[in-house]
């Protein structure tokens, strides 16, 4: 599976140590399938008068011992894990790697007013419903990364 991942710098050999906390997924690695979406993010640092780079991935087909969870729509287990995972806490259930939406601006600010209860649950999924995923794939576990993850080029943007 070929894969994207938008950066300030090119990351021939990547980690799980260099990511930020409290993230949709947890602390890893994060991707997308979706090339335009890697060029929309490492805009954000041109505009910022940073040096941005896409770096290209190639993810091994087979990966086998380890565990990829993957969320196919924004629904209620989806919601649970990016509220477990955004206040920093560990989920019950451990993967190496999560696939999924992105909590974009739209799907963000509605999963910031369920996460400060100035909406319920029930409303944050009604609204989420009608939103078309992005794609965002977070390894977690380091050895996956070196094991299947294979650096391709990166591009400035």
């Amino acid at each position: 599976m070929r894969l994207y991942h938008a950066s300030t710098s090119i990351i021939e050999k990547p980690d799980v140590l260099h990511s930020r906390d409290k993230l949709d997924f947890g602390k890893g690695f994060y991707l997308t399938t979706i090339r335009e979406q890697a060029v929309r993010y490492a805009e954000r640092f041109t505009r910022r008068g940073k040096e941005a780079f896409i770096n290209e991935y190639e993810l091994d087909e087979e990966t086998p011992d380890f565990t990829i969870k993957s969320f196919p729509s924004y629904d209620e287990e989806w919601l649970d894990y990016v509220a477990i995972c955004r206040k920093g806490e560990k989920p019950q259930q451990t993967y190496d790697a999560v696939a999924g939406g992105v909590a974009n601006d739209k799907v963000f600010n509605t999963v910031d007013l369920y996460f400060v209860g100035v909406i319920s649950k029930d409303e944050a999924l009604g609204r989420l419903k009608y939103e078309k995923p992005n794609h965002q794939l977070c390894i977690l576990n380091g050895l996956m990364l070196d094991r299947h993850l294979h650096f391709i080029k990166a591009e400035r943007v």
